[in-house]
């Protein structure tokens, strides 16, 4: 039907909501769902090792995979794809995460409307990443995003209709700005009066004047910004994730929310570097206060989920931090911390939702010895704890140290200064971590009910070892991450960056 693979992650989604619609029962429903995600993490190893194998065969193009489909005319616009090893990797991270959220909700009320949902939210994220037109990827960027008010507002918990609801209105907000900045790229994507959406040709052609990078680079990067948590535009993470079901936690805090950072490297800095390196330092000053204060408000949290979520907002704050520091190593970090953190935070989220499901609170103080109720969740958690701290051998080790390392490649007061500030993230990250575990998993045990609790189910096992296996893999063989991503800084973009 297709030649190029990578319109197979639309389609197949596509094919998963047809088959949903069909389905009559639930063991027809889970069957489509698991078939699906296998499908996707199947197709996203085969373009993976196709790439592989196309980088060391020579191929130094800046994206690969390259096809497009004539799809308005008046406006230009495409239906462009192709992919570097950014794309790649999050290609891979998104296929995993549907496959363990997949599992994890196994047992949801409604599943027939729940996956409709979630399935069209997993075709807006594949279509973003594998997008290399800007309206075309604005358009899967709005049905990644719509579906979450449903989301929350139908199968979420708690205060659900207010979260959903400022969550919906944060977004939408950044999306304005996004949509302006984009329309403004678009009006000024070549000088010879060949308007493109088209990335690869706006930056082969860097028709951008300097005044209008000025006035449209705060646009994008905001409205990008908002999705990935930046301070000031923070607020409606923590109380999503609070609200969210399981499954819709995992997908948004571990795939939804790197189309921030996505977006962040691939539209405003990759068109716009001169307003990137002239800017940066602005939004270097928001990002590092989102990376303490994150922690900080972690540490004072009881609730597991709010607890997650303000973690959320350190770590991704710190993705965008690394990406502003406008060097390979720190942007190599960036990358190797978007997959970091969406693995481990999807585990998070997970085996919050496997206790939440058994003790019926999320409030630490009324939780306690679990370790001895259900000890195979609790040490899954103490994994997942270990990796958000960065203990070596897991992938936040890897990942912040890199950032660290080529963060403190700038030479200049002011960015070391920040490096140095952004460090004491770890300090309190192992803070509420360890009072957590400490908490939640040992002393005695605070409600006699919980004694009669029982462990993971096998659904449960193996969406957490999925993910447990996962944050293992970066941690242990971080050079074939490293370099997967290094592949995207080819000669080409090293001269429109000017990377060092």
């Amino acid at each position: 039907m297709f030649s190029n693979p990578l319109i197979y992650f639309v389609v197949i989604p596509l094919l998963m909501l047809g088959a949903l619609a069909l389905c009559a029962n639930i063991k027809q429903i889970r069957a489509v769902a698991v078939a699906g995600s296998v499908a996707l993490m199947a197709l996203s190893t085969y373009v993976l090792l196709e790439y592989l194998d196309m980088r060391a065969a020579g191929d130094n193009a800046p994206m690969l995979f390259v096809d497009s489909w004539q799809w308005f005319t008046p406006l230009n616009i495409h239906l462009a794809v192709g992919v570097d090893g950014i794309s790649i990797a999050m290609l891979v991270l998104s296929s995993v995460i549907i496959f363990a959220g997949s599992f994890a909700s196994w047992q949801i009320p409604q599943p027939k409307a729940f996956f409709l949902w979630l399935i069209l939210l997993s075709t807006g994220v594949f279509g973003f990443f594998i997008s290399i037109d800007l309206f075309t990827m604005f358009m899967f960027y709005e049905v990644a995003l719509i579906p979450m008010y449903l989301l929350i507002g139908v199968w979420g918990s708690g205060n659900k209709n207010y979260s959903a609801m400022k969550l919906t209105l944060m977004l939408m907000g950044g999306s304005a700005f996004l949509m302006l900045g984009l329309i403004g790229i678009y009006y000024h994507s070549s000088a010879d009066g060949h308007l493109t959406w088209n990335i690869l040709e706006i930056a082969r052609n860097g028709a951008i004047s300097s005044g209008w990078q000025y006035f449209l680079f705060p646009m994008t990067f905001v409205g990008f910004g908002v999705l990935g948590a930046m301070f000031p535009f923070h607020t409606w993470s923590p109380d999503g994730h609070a609200s969210a079901p399981t499954a819709v936690s995992m997908l948004h805090a571990g795939v939804l929310m790197k189309l921030g950072g996505y977006g962040c490297f691939r539209v405003a800095i990759y068109l716009m570097p001169q307003a990137a390196n002239e800017l940066a330092w602005i939004f270097l000053i928001l990002t590092g206060v989102s990376v303490v204060y994150g922690a900080f408000s972690a540490c004072v949290q009881t609730d597991l989920k709010y607890i997650n979520a303000y973690s959320s907002v350190s770590h991704c704050g710190l993705v965008l931090f690394a990406i502003l520091m406008l060097n390979t190593t720190a942007m190599t970090g960036a990358i190797m911390q978007m997959l970091s953190h969406g693995l481990m935070t999807a585990l998070f989220f997970a085996l919050i939702g496997m206790i939440y499901g058994r003790t019926h609170t999320r409030d630490i103080r009324l939780m306690g010895g679990l370790m001895k109720i259900m000890p195979y969740l609790a040490v899954c958690y103490v994994i997942a704890g270990m990796a958000s701290l960065g203990l070596p051998g897991l992938s936040g080790f890897v990942a912040e140290m890199t950032i660290f390392v080529g963060s403190f490649q700038n030479a200049d007061m002011f960015h070391r200064v920040f490096t140095i500030v952004a460090c004491c993230s770890i300090v309190i990250t192992a803070v509420y971590i360890l009072r957590v575990v400490g908490k939640l998993l040992f002393g005695p045990v605070q409600d006699k009910h919980h004694e009669e609790l029982t462990d993971a189910t096998w659904w449960e096992r193996l969406s957490t070892v999925t993910l447990i296996v996962s944050v293992a893999a970066i941690g242990c063989f971080p050079n074939f991450f490293a370099n997967l991503i290094k592949t995207t800084f080819s000669p080409e973009i090293f001269t429109v960056l000017g990377l060092n």
